[in-house]
């Protein structure tokens, strides 16, 4: 039997990273780690290999041409990989659908409509995590994700899920006793909640308005959409929430716009998987059906405003 002699993985990934890029540096962002990482995995093939991959000339690296022929063979080598890597996770009846999910979303809106999926696809499982990062699929078990952003992620294909516009919401005994709500500069006698890594919302919705005077208000600030949603519930203020995300509060009234004014943010929320990749049946029900979700939703909601 013939016993293969290979370098570790994560120094051929590290070699190859830095001859394409030239560029220790630039190496270490794609791979996520530090450039002496990058620098010391390098080192480590170079001593297996007996030989000198790289020149070393100030802040710049140069393929040697023994690091050259070994490049293109190592290209080679790590594409067969990837191609056998991606038609393994993509098996025509793989069920289980790993997807990542920005937290307000995944809570306030695909948690409550699970089911209906489900009684849809029942052989379907899909494994949830909620995350604000923006991952990385090739470094990750993730198959598709819902991001919250602008849609400007080349490396992706996205579907438009919806368009995220925020509106002022309190809790009915907010108003009781206490001063009205009849127009925007009367936000400013309440407590405006925000929301820790969106705190210019407030600021934006007021000026668009026309007011200017923020710093008059009482502020309190939270990490999430829940939290400020539940703080909102409990009458401690009021806060900005997409319609769509706090619908089930304002349909059962423990929740209400004091104005009919909103701020577009400018963003949506969004499916997205790697580009390339081939879908499994998994995948392609769940993209069909949280597409066509959105789609009703929407036709309702254009009928409800007519």
């Amino acid at each position: 039997m013939t016993i293969r002699r290979l370098p570790p993985l994560n120094a051929l990934r590290s070699f190859e990273a830095a001859a394409r890029t030239g560029s220790f540096n630039k190496a270490a962002e794609e791979l996520f780690v530090t450039p002496s990482a990058v620098s010391h995995q390098i080192k480590s093939l170079e001593a297996f290999l007996g030989v000198q991959l790289f020149e070393r000339i100030k802040r710049q690296v140069k393929l040697t041409p023994p690091g050259e022929r070994y490049l293109l063979a190592i290209q080679s080598a790590l594409d067969e990989i990837d191609d056998a890597t991606k038609k393994m996770m993509t098996v025509p009846n793989s069920n289980i659908v790993n997807l990542s999910v920005a937290p307000a979303f995944l809570t306030r809106w695909l948690v409550p409509r699970i089911n209906h999926f489900q009684s849809l696809s029942p052989d379907v499982e899909l494994r949830l995590t909620a995350s604000m990062s923006q991952i990385d699929f090739r470094y990750s078990d993730m198959d598709m994700a819902v991001f919250y952003g602008d849609g400007n992620w080349p490396d992706l294909h996205y579907h438009l899920l919806r368009n995220v516009h925020l509106v002022p919401v309190c809790s009915p005994k907010l108003l009781q006793g206490k001063a009205s709500i009849e127009s925007t500069e009367d936000l400013l006698q309440h407590t405006l909640i925000h929301i820790s890594k969106r705190d210019t919302e407030w600021q934006s919705l007021l000026e668009q308005n026309g007011v200017n005077k923020i710093e008059k208000a009482r502020s309190m600030t939270f990490s999430s959409t829940s939290l400020a949603l539940g703080a909102a519930m409990e009458g401690l203020g009021i806060t900005l929430a997409d319609r769509g995300l706090a619908e089930r509060e304002l349909e059962y009234g423990q929740l209400i716009c004091p104005l009919d004014i909103s701020l577009d943010t400018q963003k949506s929320f969004y499916l997205v998987y790697q580009k390339g990749r081939p879908l499994t049946e998994s995948m392609q029900a769940f993209r069909d059906w949280i597409l066509e979700e959105m789609q009703t939703e929407q036709r309702a909601l254009q009928q409800s405003d007519i």
